[in-house]
């Protein structure tokens, strides 16, 4: 009784509160309606600008290939895990569990954190493993996301690394043809513009901004068959020999191309955590070394382009030393009276001197200018070296003729095999190609057709029965090649028990197809001579690339020859033996 009279004593009062009510909810109302429906940019702006992101779109670098398309390097899509530690640690709840995921203790993932307070994106771990990454994501930890990245992969592994070379964890050329072609390989990125979650994750692609272009495919010369066959055969003869290392090289003379590249010690590019540097340099593109009786082709060449000797002038090598200033050079054996031909056949180191000595020495220089020495091949392989040939005003007598059976220069083992082709190839020399070569290449000429082809018979005779190369024959084929067997140069003179062990031959002699330099360094054994360590390896590489690519003999009868120098098969160490 007593409420109802003081309701109708103050029926204002009531209104007055309904009225204040109904004004605070048309106020409220007309806010909403103006802001939702009205003008409603300055929401949309504040809420894009915490949820949607502009991203880049990865693009995967260009996959390399052998000749026959064949992968040697290709890109393969992985997620790294990052961090925004601001956000992270807004839930230090949640740092044990992230910490126990990441086999990290959690002081460890803390002061990784800490020290990177300030940064929006810190990565924990980079191309993580795939199991890793579904734990980590299924943490649901705020601040903590993963991103589409691209690993690089290498098929052929060490097989093919001292060409391929390798890239780093950003896909950026390091080594080798992944670094002289890093421009070409690489993708452009693109970027597209998405919406995010509250845990950074990716719900929604809106729009695509920019197209991400991938990197271009590159094609090289080597037969992936061919350097696997080299890589085989080059280890097993380092092993068995218990060589230092060793380096081979073939080519293609008909086009330039490399067949085949390989190196001792290798190293394999998907697993480089416990290798050291040196592993990685392509001896036969960087190391330069003196090449020793493998230049006398090169003597005898300039010899017979100088017109004062023919194939068949005699030179005379009696007692088996020489005098030159106050130096003396020697044979192995007194050769006696020996023309020319024989002066490559036995090797006389007395032979090449009095021809080179005949010679005037800029005419000398220019022929071995011409041929490649001192200057790189144009390769364009990162860190190509141009070897060393003095220049002639500097040369005294005994210089000149040390130079002629190999010491006084360097050469590098794809300088040596790009001047061997020079005289498969009839005196023309082309340019040294690691990319696959389509159209017809044009040379520059070097020596006479004739010549080269004089030289070339000379060279026969070295593989010969009665030649320092017969375990470089191989059976129903012509072979051409030269032996060395270089005492390695140390402080203060030369070594008496460290060697080079080479072989450079051309095959098949009758219609020249390819070029190889095998180099054995400092081997050790029964033997160190070029002819038994370095050409058994030239004979069951060059015998194994003929079955591969289906080169037809160009000697029959030797098929059904009883005597033949070397009977093994391409897969075992009879050579050796």
């Amino acid at each position: 009784m007593k409420l109802r009279t003081i309701q109708a004593q103050n029926p204002s009062r009531r209104w007055l509160v309904l009225g204040l009510f109904l004004c605070a909810m048309a106020i409220l109302s007309s806010r909403a309606i103006y802001l939702q429906l009205l003008n409603n940019d300055f929401l949309k702006e504040h809420g894009d600008a915490r949820s949607i992101r502009v991203v880049d779109v990865p693009s995967h670098r260009g996959v390399i290939v052998d000749r026959n398309g064949e992968p040697l390097a290709m890109s393969t899509p992985v997620e790294s895990i990052w961090v925004t530690p601001k956000k992270v640690f807004e839930d230090v709840t949640r740092l044990p569990d992230l910490a126990n995921v990441m086999d990290m203790t959690v002081e460890e993932l803390h002061e990784i954190l800490r020290d990177r307070i300030s940064r929006d994106f810190v990565y924990l771990k980079r191309h993580a493993n795939p199991d890793l990454v579904k734990k980590v994501q299924a943490l649901r930890i705020k601040g903590v996301s993963t991103q589409r990245e691209y690993k690089r992969y290498y098929p052929a592994a060490e097989v093919t690394s001292h060409i391929v070379g390798f890239t780093n964890i950003d896909d950026q050329g390091q080594e080798g043809l992944e670094l002289a072609y890093d421009e070409w390989l690489s993708g452009k990125f693109g970027k597209k513009r998405v919406l995010k979650d509250r845990l950074n994750r990716v719900i929604e692609n809106i729009e695509s901004i920019e197209s991400s272009e991938p990197g271009k495919k590159l094609t090289l010369s080597i037969d992936r068959r061919v350097q696997y066959l080299a890589y085989r055969e080059l280890a097993a003869a380092v092993k068995y020999h218990r060589a230092k290392g060793g380096s081979l090289v073939m080519l293609d003379i008909k086009t330039g191309e490399v067949m085949a590249m390989v190196g001792q010690p290798s190293y394999n590019p998907n697993n480089r955590e416990t290798l050291k540097s040196h592993y990685y340099r392509n001896r036969a593109v960087t190391d330069v070394f003196e090449p020793g009786s493998t230049m006398k082709p090169f003597t005898i060449a300039a010899g017979l382009e100088s017109g004062i000797y023919k194939p068949h002038t005699e030179i005379n090598t009696s007692p088996g030393f020489y005098k030159v200033g106050d130096h003396t050079i020697r044979d192995t054996h007194n050769y006696g009276n020996i023309d020319v031909s024989t002066v490559i056949t036995k090797s006389s180191n007395v032979g090449a001197s009095k021809i080179a000595l005949a010679l005037e020495p800029e005419q000398y220089w220019d022929a071995l200018s011409r041929f490649g020495f001192g200057q790189p091949t144009g390769s364009a392989f990162p860190g190509e070296s141009g070897g060393i040939l003095s220049p002639y005003n500097t040369w005294s007598d005994f210089e000149m003729a040390t130079m002629s059976f190999g010491y006084g220069l360097s050469v590098t083992p794809l300088q040596l095999v790009q001047a061997y082709s020079v005289l498969a190839n009839g005196g023309v020399m082309l340019p040294v190609s690691f990319i696959k070569v389509n159209d017809t290449v044009s040379g520059r000429r070097v020596i006479p057709e004739n010549i080269a082809r004089q030289v070339r018979k000379m060279l026969e005779t070295v593989v010969s029965a009665k030649g320092t190369g017969k375990r470089a024959a191989i059976k129903g084929y012509r072979v051409i090649g030269k032996t060395g067997t270089v005492h390695k140069s140390v402080r203060g003179g030369y070594s008496e028990d460290r060697y080079l062990s080479l072989f450079a031959g051309i095959a098949p002699a009758s219609e020249p197809r390819f070029a190889m330099v095998i180099l054995i360094d400092e081997p050790r054994g029964d033997s160190h001579y070029g002819g038994d360590v370095a050409a058994p390896v030239f004979s069951r590489v060059m015998e194994g690339t003929f079955r591969i690519l289906n080169i037809p003999p160009d000697d029959l009868p030797a098929i059904t020859s009883p005597i033949m120098a070397n009977t093994h098969k391409p897969d075992q160490l009879k050579g050796f033996q």
